[in-house]
């Protein structure tokens, strides 16, 4: 199938030695929209894909070789998903194309707009783990702190205009 080598294709991209993450991601994201159809939840995880360069990843002593791995680790395993549906389940029919592009949650959505690749992984670290209620809270709060001063903000605008929003009259 022409895709999966398109798709293989990119993934060997991520091993060139002089590797550009954005003109990846560009040629990645026209790729997959026209495998996937242009609202695929997998051109939003690439897109998400970015380099840090904030102060503390500046200071990190394991180095900003790591930075980039995680990138490009994060784009060969979407790139690696879409073989993998495309070997299981064929080319999406332009009805699938459609359904698969609604968001899995409002609140998913929104942390996806809001939110880099690294801070929703720490976010659902925090989420996930197994700390009590308090100790969550605690954690979260922290977390936020080091957001975006709009986050919250900006997170409630994105649940409440959402058209997939409704609410039940009681």
């Amino acid at each position: 199938m022409k895709e999966i080598k398109l798709l293989e294709a990119q993934i060997k991209k991520l091993e060139n030695k002089g590797f550009d993450l954005d003109a990846w991601k560009q040629y990645t994201v026209v790729l997959l929209a026209r495998i996937f159809g242009e609202q695929n939840p997998k051109i939003r995880q690439i897109e998400k894909i970015e380099y840090d360069f904030s102060s503390w990843a500046l200071r990190d002593t394991t180095g900003k070789s790591a930075y980039m791995d995680t990138c490009k680790k994060l784009g060969r395993e979407v790139l690696q998903a879409s073989i993998d549906e495309l070997n299981a389940f064929g080319l999406p029919e332009k009805e699938t194309v459609k359904e698969k592009s609604l968001p899995v949650s409002i609140i998913e959505q929104a942390l996806e707009d809001e939110l880099k690749v690294s801070q929703i992984r720490k976010l659902k670290e925090i989420v996930n783990s197994g700390m009590k209620e308090d100790k969550k809270k605690e954690a979260l709060q922290t977390l936020f702190k080091s957001f975006d001063k709009n986050f919250l903000e900006n997170m409630l605008l994105h649940i409440l205009s959402s058209p997939d929003l409704l609410f039940i009259e009681q």
